[in-house]
């Protein structure tokens, strides 16, 4: 009898309950949660000075996860405006591949910070009255290299000044919310983002430079709330 009561008490629950709907034009949704840029990168040869290209020689970037924000405002019921934005990432810089008696240079090179603000145009194929709502975009980025520095043993070894250029590129992601309530929602994303940049320093005084394809794919998971 009381496991009666209790299915009958559930459903009733069920059917007076709203049903999570989803966006509308008008409808302003803030994004938050963990997001992890993990580089791809490609690198041209390291490009000395008065060695010229070093063949083999690279140079490398390792992932960073911070505080990841979407701020988005849908223009229709299926069509919105979104800015992607984060906390600095901290990324280490390093070289390798350098031969022989330049072996002794590959290592940690030094470090970085960087923030990729991305506007993407975005669609959502499905009705507003469901919960589920899959999305794709495509935008443009811009990425903005701060606090370029070396590290201590990069300065031992004679290197001086280090300087990663500013890029803009495009920018593409799949995503998809589930809606809790209608103003809860569960969001995860993914993004390739086209980071180019040239990075520059000096060796005894010789300056030595490195295009690099930086190329990240851009993980976040998280929650959202919709105005």
């Amino acid at each position: 009898m009381n496991k009666a009561l209790f299915a009958a008490s559930l459903l009733a629950v069920a059917l007076v309950a709203p049903v999570a709907h989803a966006y509308q034009a008008g409808d302003v949704i803030l994004r938050a949660g963990a997001i992890t840029v993990d580089p791809h990168e490609k690198s041209g040869d390291i490009d000395h000075a008065v060695l010229g290209k070093v063949d083999g020689s690279k140079a490398t970037l390792d992932s960073d996860t911070q505080l990841g924000l979407n701020f988005a405002y849908m223009v229709t019921n299926n069509i919105g405006v979104e800015l992607l934005a984060a906390t600095p990432f901290s990324h280490d810089v390093g070289v390798k591949g350098m031969p022989g008696a330049y072996a002794g240079l590959n290592g940690k090179l030094g470090s970085l910070k960087h923030l990729p603000p991305t506007l993407s145009l975005v669609y959502y194929p499905m009705d507003t009255k469901s919960a589920f709502q899959p999305y794709v975009g495509a935008g443009i980025n811009y990425t903005w290299f701060f606090d370029d520095k070396l590290s201590s043993e990069a300065e031992s070894k004679g290197f001086s000044g280090l300087d990663m250029k500013d890029s803009w590129g495009l920018a593409g992601q799949v995503g998809m919310d589930y809606m809790l309530t209608d103003n809860i929602m569960l969001n995860a994303q993914v993004r390739y983002i086209d980071i180019d940049t040239t990075g520059t320093t000096h060796l005894a005084g010789d300056k030595v430079k490195v295009d690099v394809d930086v190329d990240p794919w851009v993980y976040m998971v998280g929650l959202g709330y919709k105005f």
